[in-house]
């Protein structure tokens, strides 16, 4: 259990997981890992590690939920790793189903869901909270076809877990979504839970955590597509760059003259095109020397274009078909010719092995 600020709901938790252990006999160590909260927690923890089977683990340099879930795990050595809010949304009375589903279905994975049959959240959750979820989960979508990718209720084989230790890289909350795409996790089971909202201590749920998801997904996409996952993001950039001429040509118009106007426009934005790809598309490469990747950028725009020119003109003289069809035959120019730009970026201009020896010269 990931925990900051939660000594309120920890004194009610641990003995309820406890108990639970104890009826279903289940032989576990319940893990705290604790970003130095300053309400008490850890004098909290020792009293109750009198009567449970409880080990804190401090954490004093490194913050957040993702991180702190990896750490307890790090630190387990049974089999069934199992993961839960330490907030008491998730009911502990669910372990020994969570648990049996695992061990005994053949399950990679197994999340006590919300958004299965029998599963509920409570009445008081409003309607934007709901929509927000539900925006969510559609967003996990291209990753997972399970109801509940957010859940933070979740158990798996200490083994997967292993197996994909050295990829993880998390950003935010979601460590579930992480480690159901980077374990490779096929057989996911859902058992219904009741979702209820904490009564003690604040949420840690922000804007910032929200533009983390976003950044995770980021992480996942490039994970599980890669290339396509690049090209898709340098395609985007690329659109938004004919919106970033238009509108400086349109501007520039009104102070010099057509040639000079187009000139600059075109600079302007493929100087943001770059700037967007360093810092997204291969956002990897974002602290290698600037002037040298920008040059490798206008040169790679500028043999882009020479392809671009040249299959549209060798598509309207060679091929009948392409004869009338001149803005069809640019549209297959701009197609290769973006393609062409993207292969020199990806590979030479933001290259992910320079970028990577670079910083190990560094260290």
């Amino acid at each position: 259990m990931p925990t900051y600020c939660e000594a309120e709901n920890l004194a009610n938790l641990i003995p309820r997981i406890t108990q639970v252990l104890n009826d279903s006999a289940i032989s576990a160590e319940i893990i705290v890992v604790d970003d130095q909260s300053p309400d008490g927690t850890a004098d909290l923890c020792q009293t109750l590690s009198q009567s449970s089977p409880l080990h804190l683990i401090t954490r004093e340099n490194e913050r957040g939920l993702s991180t702190a879930v990896i750490a307890g795990m790090d630190a387990a050595s049974a089999e069934i790793l199992m993961v839960m809010d330490a907030d008491l949304s998730h009911p502990p009375e669910t372990i020994p189903e969570l648990y049996s589903a695992l061990k005994n279905q053949q399950a990679d994975f197994v999340i006590g869901s919300r958004y299965v049959n029998g599963g509920s959240t409570d009445e008081t959750w409003g309607w934007f909270r709901k929509f927000n979820s539900k925006i969510a989960t559609w967003m996990a979508r291209p990753f997972t076809t399970v109801k509940d990718p957010m859940a933070g209720f979740f158990a798996l084989h200490r083994q997967d877990f292993l197996n994909a230790r050295e990829i993880l890289n998390p950003v935010g909350y979601k460590i579930g979504l992480e480690l159901m795409v980077k374990c490779r996790c096929r057989n996911i089971i859902e058992i219904p839970i009741h979702f209820t909202d904490r009564t003690q201590g604040s949420s840690k749920l922000s804007f910032k955590e929200q533009i983390n998801y976003l950044k995770h997904l980021k992480r996942l996409f490039e994970f599980k597509y890669r290339n396509y996952a690049y090209f898709a993001q340098f395609a985007v950039i690329g659109c938004s760059g004919v919106v970033v001429n238009l509108v400086a040509l349109s501007l520039l118009l009104n102070w010099f003259n057509r040639p000079v106007a187009i000139a600059v426009a075109i600079w302007i934005s493929m100087s943001t095109n770059f700037l967007l790809n360093r810092n997204i598309t291969f956002s990897y490469a974002r602290y290698a020397p600037i002037l040298k990747q920008y040059l490798g950028y206008c040169s790679s725009c500028l043999l882009g274009a020479f392809f671009n020119w040249l299959t549209t003109m060798v598509l309207c003289s060679s091929i009948t078909y392409f004869e009338k069809r001149t803005l069809l035959a640019a549209l297959i120019g701009i197609v290769v010719g973006m393609t062409f730009n993207f292969i020199l970026c990806r590979y030479f201009v933001f290259s992910k092995h320079k970028t990577a020896s670079r910083s190990q010269k560094t260290v």
